[in-house]
């Protein structure tokens, strides 16, 4: 069975793929915590999220790990989630029911394209200073993410964002991140498990987070939202609308992390192609399609996935451990949910300094390539969305070589996409 991963072939270890998938495990597993709470705000009960979560994540990373061998983790999608909860079902006034049905039209369309290769497509169709540009700005997302779970960056009214106190939890963060990056420096195996579990100890111990109540509880399959998907107005423009959402914006993120974590991790050949992107692309679709059936929102592949490619995964049973630790969650949920944003910070941010290395690649004196990957790079962090990064690099590059009668350049799915994502954001915003 271990065969299939062609372990050996990839120059790697049975333990260093544990490793790594659980290492990506515990820098995702705050959404077992997040997505039933923003959920829950959509009239979902929140213990069957936290069950649908688990599965869906788990199904997700299990396709990904044995089919498409690559060691990515996926789970319900930040961002998107929230857009389900306050637009769709808050703003819009869509009963949380038909919105689960437009997800799960949503993951079979996403299916279809993957198997026919138009997302793959698409990737390949992206010039390499834009996926270099990618690579960076996940980067400097994931970093963002790193420091504000710190406490050392926080919202301010006046400049959007300051330097928050410096107290713990944020000084044991930066412990963190420097005994992290010594870890690392000298090869230490499982660099970044020990760091998250270590600071885990101290905030426990310490009272600076509290400790689990309980090491177990019997797991429970949804009661309320499984099959509960009303597609009577599936149909209706507004439903209409709330899919192509979900689609396009599922479309970049998921595009902008295999590109980004693919290039860091060396999965991108020359020619800037994914290896089996196909099916990579298929993973997230069944995940969300079995997540809309189970109760919960557009599964995706996380950024996180840097986390398990650093410590050294190399195969799909990085991510079939991933998914295994989702399944165990449903048992050992109050330990997993218990792990302080801060003790996982030091990770991202170390993480973010890694992919930095990709903007190297950019040939920053052509200003046609270096203008579009820079846009791209700044916005994802400044905006908080990959989506956003990725439709500012394209669009500003399509324009460019339009304006400088370098149009025939222009490969035609790259156009396509840079029109959608105009009139998107033009109609959208």
């Amino acid at each position: 069975m271990l065969a299939r991963f062609q372990i050996e072939h990839q120059g790697t270890t049975i333990g260093r793929e544990i490793r790594a998938g659980s290492a990506t495990f515990l820098t995702m597993a705050y959404i077992l915590a997040v997505n039933p709470q923003i959920l829950s705000s959509a009239g979902m009960p929140a213990e069957d999220v936290v069950t649908a979560t688990a599965i869906a994540s788990a199904v997700a990373c299990l396709v990904m790990g044995w089919w498409a061998n690559l060691p990515f983790g996926l789970a319900p999608g930040m961002g998107l989630n929230a857009y389900f909860a306050f637009t769709v079902v808050g703003a819009m006034g869509i009963p949380w029911q038909q919105a689960l049905a437009a997800v799960f039209i949503e993951g079979l369309l996403f299916l279809v394209l993957s198997l026919s290769g138009a997302r793959t497509a698409l990737i390949d169709a992206v010039p390499d200073g834009l996926k270099r540009g990618i690579m960076v700005g996940i980067g400097l997302f994931l970093a963002m993410i790193g420091l504000q779970n710190a406490g050392l960056v926080v919202d301010d009214p006046a400049t959007l964002v300051t330097l928050g106190p410096l107290q713990a939890p944020a000084l044991w963060a930066l412990v963190g991140v420097v005994g992290l990056t010594a870890l690392l420096v000298r090869r230490v195996p499982g660099a970044m498990l020990i760091t998250i579990l270590g600071l885990s100890a101290v905030a426990w111990v310490g009272g600076l987070a509290p400790a689990p109540e309980t090491w177990a509880a019997a797991p429970r399959l949804p009661r309320e939202t499984w099959l509960a998907l009303d597609f009577s107005q599936v149909f209706s423009l507004s439903m209409l609308t709330v899919i192509l959402a979900f689609f396009f914006v599922d479309l970049l993120d998921t595009a902008g992390t295999l590109i980004g974590v693919g290039h860091a991790a060396g999965f991108v050949d020359e020619e800037g192609r994914l290896e089996n992107a196909d099916q990579a692309f298929a993973a997230d679709a069944v995940g969300t399609s079995v997540g809309a059936l189970l109760g919960t929102s557009t599964v995706t592949t996380y950024i996180e996935s840097a986390a398990g490619t650093e410590e050294g995964g190399r195969t799909g049973l990085t991510a079939v451990t991933v998914g295994a630790l989702f399944l165990l969650s449903l048992v050992f949920a109050p330990i997993f949910v218990a792990i302080p944003a801060f003790a996982t910070a030091p990770v991202l941010v170390v993480l973010g300094a890694l992919m930095m290395r990709g903007a190297a690649a950019v040939e920053w004196q052509k200003l046609e390539d270096a203008v579009p990957a820079f846009l791209t790079l700044i916005t994802m962090p400044l905006t908080y969305s990959i989506a956003d990064g990725i439709a500012v690099g394209v669009v500003s590059w399509v324009v460019i070589r339009l304006l400088i009668g370098e149009g025939r350049r222009i490969p035609v799915l790259l156009a396509v996409l840079a029109l959608l994502a105009g009139l998107w954001y033009g109609l959208a915003h």
